[in-house]
This record gives structure tokens, C-alpha cells and sequence, in this order.
């Protein structure tokens, strides 16, 4: 094999791998995103539309597609303009280390603590909450429109920044690393339709923005106290505390600790496939 064969191998394998992460990546967010999966759903009857006119010989069918297909991609970046940028604004967010990776096993433990002590008191008392944990994905956006604080996470701060008449309880408090950055945070709210209908705005706001982002968003229900988590898009509604501890524990924890007791867990699977 010469040089110039492996030169040519390498570019060409750089070429697939570029191509499956770009499809990976529109995968992962229109899984997220109702509006970009009817999207898609309705790019795929086109194309069938017109498989079906070329093998039936359909003229007017298939000129009528020809001209949606010229003009469609043109027509698409119009109407679905704010989907797109938010899918290159989210590029622009992400970081290649998350702010709670630099955390300490015993901080991530005191800021799952905090957090935990408030809620049950938010729970009990029946106050309405929402808390946004920054991950990988940056929420400067937000930070930049809402109250900044930069204070030391306490239960006790976020219980009297959610207390009624507080002039910020009713937005989102977000936390990066075991900071409060900011308060009364507004966030897009989730068009998911399968959401009930019974959920405030605090529980679509929560689901919105972690469709958009990697992060964590902890609700506390005003009308029955019931405490909710979304994460990649998806609401984990009624849980116990311990539930949500739980939860919190293993979400924060850092993608390499993740990574080594994955590798651990197969390296014992391996062990035990080789006895057996």
C-alpha cells in the first residue's frame, strides 16, 4: 500500500465519519423537536409522492413535485427560520467540558443537598419553583436577560427566591456549578403535544429548555406540590424527593466517570462471558 492509497483512505473514511456525525446530530435534535419531526414526516411524503408519479408515469403529479423539490429548500429555510438557529445557536453553545465536571464528588453531593432541602420545603409549603442546572450546553443566553446573582447555593436562598411576592419567584433560578448565576430566568416553552394539558407554563417552560439544551430542570408543582425533572427533552413528572436526589446524584455526575464504569462494566461482563 503506498502513501498516496493512504492518504486517499484516510480522506475518504474523514468523509463518511463527518457525514454520520451531521446526521447523528440532526437525528438526536429532531427526536427532540415536534415541529422538525413533522418536518420530516412530510419531506418523506414528498418523496414517496414522487417515486410513485415517476414509476406511474403521473405528469401532472410529478411537474407539480418537481417544482416543490427546486423551491422546497429555499421555502423551508423561510418558515422554519427560528428552528434553525436555534439548532446553530445550540452549536455555538456546547462546550467540550461541562461546568459541574469541575465539581468534587463531595460538592456535587452538598449541591444535590441544597437543592433537595428546598424543595421539600417547597413541596410542603406548596410553592411553585423552577431550577435550571447548567450543563454542556451554555445558558449565558438566558443568564444575560435575567437578575444575576453569582451567589453560593444555599436551600435557604433558593426558598426565598421562589417565596411568594418575591419579585423574582416567578421566572427560573439556573445554577452553574454549585453558584446561583441568576434568577427570574425566562425560557421558551415546549410545543410537545403530548404534554397534558393540565401542566402550567412552569412545566413547559422546564421541558422547553431542556429540548433545546443538555440541561437539568427541577419543578416544583404551586397547585399540588408534586415535583417533576426533565432532561434531553423528556419530563419525569410525580417523584419523591428521593427519586429526584437520585436522579441528580447520577446526571452530575462527570461523562468520564460515566465513561471508566462503563469500561468497568465490561471488562466484568468480558470476565464472565470467558468463565462461562
Amino acid at each position: 500500500m503506498t502513501f498516496d492509497s493512504i492518504v486517499v483512505f484516510v480522506r475518504k473514511l474523514l468523509d463518511v465519519l463527518l457525514v454520520w456525525m451531521a446526521l447523528y446530530y440532526i437525528l438526536k435534535n429532531l427526536r427532540k423537536n415536534v415541529k422538525m419531526v413533522l418536518l420530516f414526516k412530510g419531506i418523506l411524503i414528498i418523496l414517496i409522492l414522487k417515486v410513485i408519479s415517476d414509476v406511474l408515469d403521473l405528469v401532472t403529479i410529478g411537474y407539480l413535485l418537481d417544482y416543490v423539490i427546486m423551491w422546497g429548500p429555499l421555502a423551508l429555510i423561510i418558515i422554519f427560520q427560528p428552528e434553525i438557529r436555534n439548532v446553530l445557536e445550540q452549536l455555538g453553545r456546547s462546550q467540550l467540558l461541562g461546568r459541574h465536571k469541575i465539581l468534587t464528588v463531595d460538592e456535587r453531593e452538598k449541591v444535590v443537598y441544597e437543592i433537595t432541602q428546598a424543595l421539600d420545603y417547597l413541596k410542603k409549603a406548596r410553592i411553585g419553583a423552577l431550577i435550571v442546572i447548567e450543563r454542556d450546553n451554555s445558558l449565558t443566553e438566558y443568564i444575560e436577560k435575567s437578575k444575576k446573582l453569582y451567589a453560593d447555593l444555599s436551600s435557604e436562598l433558593l426558598i426565598s427566591i421562589f417565596f411568594p411576592n418575591n419579585p423574582l419567584h416567578d421566572g427560573g433560578v439556573i445554577i452553574q456549578g454549585d453558584k446561583i448565576t441568576s434568577a427570574g430566568a425566562v425560557f421558551p416553552t415546549s410545543d410537545n403535544l403530548k404534554i397534558s394539558k393540565r401542566l402550567g407554563t412552569r412545566h413547559r417552560a422546564a421541558l422547553g429548555i431542556s429540548e433545546e439544551t443538555d440541561c437539568i430542570s427541577i419543578i416544583a408543582s404551586e397547585e399540588t406540590g408534586r415535583l417533576s425533572l426533565a432532561i434531553g427533552g423528556e419530563l419525569h413528572y410525580n417523584l419523591t424527593l428521593d427519586e429526584v436526589k437520585l436522579m441528580l446524584l447520577d446526571e452530575l455526575r462527570p461523562k468520564k466517570a460515566i465513561l471508566e464504569e462503563e469500561e468497568e462494566e465490561e471488562v466484568v461482563r468480558d470476565e464472565n462471558n470467558q468463565r462461562n
